[in-house]
């Protein structure tokens, strides 16, 4: 691999240089050797590091932490250790993105280090010589700008075709927003929906009472006429489980109020089933189905475990798609944004980028995919679009979401058009914890059956309404948050559920009254209300606010944990066509010029469905990836 943006430390000169320290005037006397190890709490569990020390040099380091997220903490885990023996220093950066498991490594290394007696500055100073940083140039047929989900399947999809691919990262980790993703996946009419019972009828029909207000609208019209004739055909010889092409089109239409493209909407539904087929194909099987806020059924696509739990899909997905690109040998450059496209004669020729320590990076190529995200954690970007209500917002979005993507695009000689940018996505269920770290918690729980209570223990809202529907009505509650409440038969089918106990987010009690307690809300209230749920789970009538997702009573040991709205989702983006092409302000394509995911606009409309951002990059990265090779031709 040649030579990235990132600073390189020859270590193997360390210890020399270390040796030659200790033996200077006013060096400390002290000198340690052995194995120690500490500990300290990391995100789901207990986080140990060892530190092995030879004459206060930090030999090895390694970090373990069965309990801590994949995709996620796993890389603090991996990246820390090898900086603590490269710099002989504890005091080394987190990792974008996982910040807790970061700081409990920095917190067991340190609990490692008291134990050898030895302070942080009784560690010899490795100035160890480092290669200055270069300005690069390389060559390549494709270059990916984000390796997120939509950028890494481009770059595989691409590489499969036989193209030479670049990819470069502005963080020092893959994944972006994409690891952080707790859902799933939606796609209709595949084989694991029909492993389910259908009990969706009401759902379908709700679907087609709220596309009547849409009726002036021709592609929604014609899209409920095609699923009435559909669910009609259905219910005269019900077999398999229903579902349908049209009926996925119908929910992403109403579910962005009508305000998405249509060419864009119906590329994600008729490619949604290949496309879980093809991310079997690499090695990542979505096979439980379940039903997510916005969907008439049973659509979204989740991983389960190896003991047959639900997991976290981005955790889940975003590792499989790394070791495809290990696999096939592509370059991933970290720590490297890019800044400029290149053009020439109107066309895009590869981009500049800026390393670690700022040198310039160019990758002349025949084409160019943008897949560098959203602009959910860039909170003045968020503002500028007619949003003043979110300045200060929390965000779920992962630190590369500063739409840098959409701007460099939006340059004078590259002239991109964009769409939909005041639209901005609250997700209704972010918990915040003690240290004001914000955690997304999967829709999938409303989805199988949780219930929202404000703090007076009561219902308030269908629970799987759209995404800004929910969080409105949390909005207007006491404190502006939520108790999201679970039962035990939740806890034993889900992996993701035991994860939030494990880092302590939940509270518990054996039945309604005694959770009520630990909540601090009024007991007879919060008994009342999972009473009167229950009891619409049986009869299969939501008549307080028209929920029709009844997928069981909570019974047994109850759990709750506070949950409150977070910008999610940024709806807005580049302006592409069905390929994916990016369209300039003139309404022409731009030639070499690809893009895919949240940087782009137009799939979701105002308002995203769960599960289908996971759609989004899968499909649209899939088609960057085969267009953007088939341009380098």
């Amino acid at each position: 691999m040649k030579q990235n943006a990132l600073s390189k430390v020859a270590v193997a000169g360390l210890f020399a240089v270390a040796a030659v320290l200790g033996a200077m005037p006013g060096c400390s006397t002290k000198s340690v050797s052995g194995t120690f190890t500490g500990t300290a709490q990391g995100n789901g569990g207990e986080v140990s590091v060892t530190l092995t020390i030879k004459d206060n040099v930090i030999t090895d380091a390694t970090a373990t932490g069965d309990k801590e997220t994949k995709g996620i903490g796993d890389k603090a885990l991996e990246k820390l250790p090898t900086e603590m023996v490269a710099g002989n220093t504890i005091t080394v950066d987190t990792v974008s993105g996982s910040t807790i498991t970061s700081n409990a490594v920095l917190a067991a290394a340190k609990a490692a280090l008291d134990k050898s007696g030895l302070k942080a500055s009784d560690l010899k100073s490795a100035a160890a010589t480092a290669e200055v940083a270069q300005d690069v140039t390389e060559t390549a047929d494709v270059v990916v700008v984000g390796a997120g989900g939509a950028g890494m399947t481009a770059a595989i999809v691409a590489t499969d075709a036989g193209k030479k691919v670049i990819v470069v990262e502005s963080q020092d980790v893959a994944g972006g927003n994409s690891v952080r993703s707790t859902g799933g996946m939606n796609a209709a009419k595949t084989s694991y929906q029909d492993e389910n019972k259908f009990d969706e009828s009401a759902g379908v029909e709700k679907t087609l009472k709220s596309a009547e207000k849409y009726a002036d609208n021709a592609d929604v019209k014609a899209l409920t006429e095609t699923v009435k004739q559909q669910w009609a055909d259905y219910q005269a010889n019900p077999t398999g489980y229903f579902d349908s092409v049209e009926l996925m089109e119908l929910d992403t239409m109403i579910g962005g109020y009508a305000k998405n493209d249509f060419s864009l909407v119906k590329t994600l539904a008729e490619n949604s089933a290949p496309a879980i087929d093809w991310l079997a194909s690499i090695g990542a099987k979505l096979t439980s189905v379940g039903q997510f806020g916005g969907a008439s059924v049973k659509r979204i696509h989740r991983p389960l475990n190896a003991d047959g739990k639900v997991a976290s899909v981005g955790a889940y997905v975003v590792p499989i798609l790394e070791k495809n690109c290990t696999d096939r040998g592509i370059e991933i450059m970290y720590d490297t944004t890019a800044n400029k496209v290149l053009m020439k004669d109107g066309k895009a020729v590869g981009i500049e980028a800026a390393g670690k320590s700022g040198n310039k990076i160019t990758i002349n190529a025949k084409s160019v995919v943008m897949a560098t995200g959203g602009f959910g954690a860039n909170n003045d970007m968020v503002v500028a679009q007619n949003h003043p209500e979110l300045k200060g917002y929390i965000t779920t979005n992962a630190a590369g979401a500063q739409g840098q993507g959409i701007t460099m695009a939006q340059a004078s000689d590259v002239n991109a058009a964009t769409v939909d940018m005041d639209q901005i996505q609250l997700h209704p269920t972010v918990h915040v914890d003690a240290d004001k770290n914000a955690h997304l918690i999967t829709e999938g729980l409303r989805g199988d059956g949780a219930i929202l209570v404000n703090a007076e223990g009561k219902r308030f809202t269908d629970e799987v309404g759209t995404r800004d529907v929910v969080s409105a009505a949390e909005n207007k509650q006491t404190g502006g948050y939520a108790w999201l409440i679970i039962d035990q038969s939740m806890v034993d089918a889900s992996a993701v559920i035991q994860g939030y106990i494990n880092s302590g987010y939940t509270v518990t009690g054996s039945d309604a009254a005694s959770l009520a307690k630990e909540m601090n809300v009024d007991a007879s209230a919060l008994s009342a209300t999972i009473e009167t749920w229950n009891k619409a789970v049986e009869a299969k009538s939501d008549t307080e606010f028209n929920r029709t997702s009844f997928n069981h009573q909570l019974t047994g040991n109850l759990y709750a944990l506070t949950v409150q709205p977070g910008i999610h989702h940024t709806m807005g983006g580049l302006k592409i066509n069905t390929n994916t092409e990016v369209i300039n302000t003139s309404g022409s394509v731009i030639g070499g010029l690809f893009a895919a995911g949240e940087v782009t606009g137009g799939v979701h409309g105002a308002n995203r469905l769960g599960g289908n951002a996971v759609a989004d990059f899968t499909v649209f990265g899939r088609i960057a990836g085969q267009a953007a090779a088939d341009y380098a031709k």
